[in-house]
């Protein structure tokens, strides 16, 4: 893997991080000023129903890129990104009137001037803001059900249908912080790539992915693109050596709920870091079990395929937090949300 894959890898590394840290650090004031969205967070249907409303944004979103309404879907995302910002600033700054102009500013950036830093900090936000509400509104048995279903899922819509492929296609484009744009040379730039193009280049989206002379990996919810500068050869070049490769912010959030749940919700006693109240051992080695995922997707990321992220992100996730509770001392089945069944 050449050094430019390796600062991309870097920084996609560092933007899980502070997104996981960023989720920990809220869990404690977003429960304080009543977030939490479910009036009974150990019910495990809880997490059914957000399946549910995945799926059926997933096939709205298809249906709308079918008919043209790309901007309905930009500006609905873009919407969500200021709503998402709002919570996090609102628990952070003391002035209401300031958390909604900071709230503001970041829907108007997207709009106005969507370059991939931009993208990426909002996506931060978004993604902390996101795993905090579902981590204190998702107990361990519905946190763990959520994201072993959606990395079944995740793998059945990337590896059999394909139908996330064609929502990655449909996204790029659009330019919104529903994917991190982790670029690997400091001259990338986000507004001058032009998807479109890149596309007819390479072929249609099976091809582009899965045959043999591939453009990149894509994920706009879970699987990850690499994608060549204007001048680059798209059948050529090594994926390692692209300009920039895409991962889906949901690759971010997913692993991130677990990491959330655990500190919230487990028995397991505070490992006493005072900048994060609520870290405990199951949430840290949660964090470390997410790592060694994206340690695996990164590498196959590198091979120039696309690949479903969450089977490896959630797997290592739930696998760590399991470890770290056992370790901590909680028994198997108080970790796996089982006790209140038994």
């Amino acid at each position: 893997m050449s050094r430019r894959a390796y600062r991309g890898v870097a920084l996609a590394a560092l933007i899980f991080l502070v997104v996981q840290v960023g989720a920990l650090a809220l869990v404690p004031t977003f429960f304080e000023q009543g977030y939490q969205t479910v009036e009974d967070p150990s019910d495990p249907t809880n997490s059914l129903l957000y399946i549910g409303a995945i799926i059926a944004m997933t096939a709205f979103m298809l249906a709308a890129f079918k008919y043209d309404l790309d901007q309905l879907i930009r500006l609905v995302i873009v919407f969500t990104s200021g709503l998402l910002a709002w919570y996090v600033f609102a628990a952070l700054v003391p002035s209401a009137l300031v958390a909604v102009g900071l709230s503001a500013a970041v829907a108007l950036a997207l709009l106005v001037y969507p370059e991939w830093y931009v993208i990426d900090a909002a996506g931060v936000l978004m993604g902390a803001g996101a795993a905090a509400l579902f981590g204190i509104s998702f107990g361990l048995l519905p946190a763990i059900v959520l994201l072993s279903v959606l990395a079944v899922y995740d793998a059945i819509s990337v590896y059999k249908t394909k139908h996330m492929l064609d929502l990655a296609e449909g996204v790029m484009d659009l330019r919104i912080p529903v994917v991190l744009v982790i670029p690997t040379t400091l001259s990338y730039s986000l507004l001058d790539d032009d998807f479109a193009r890149d596309a007819n280049e390479v072929g249609d989206g099976e091809n582009a992915t899965d045959g043999g002379e591939p453009a990149g990996t894509v994920d706009a919810d879970t699987e990850t693109e690499t994608t060549n500068d204007a001048n680059d050869d798209a059948d050529e070049s090594d994926p390692a050596d692209r300009d920039a490769f895409f991962i889906g912010l949901g690759d971010a959030v997913m692993p991130t709920v677990m990491v959330a749940s655990g500190a919230f919700f487990s028995e397991a006693p505070s490992l006493g870091f005072g900048a994060l109240p609520a870290l405990n051992l199951p949430a840290l080695l949660a964090m470390v079990g997410t790592f060694a995922g994206f340690s695996g997707l990164m590498w196959a990321v590198m091979k120039g395929r696309a690949h479903a992220g969450l089977p490896l992100l959630n797997g290592g996730a739930i696998g760590g937090y399991l470890v770290g509770s056992v370790v901590a001392g909680v028994p198997l089945v108080s970790a796996l949300g089982l006790a209140p069944y038994l």
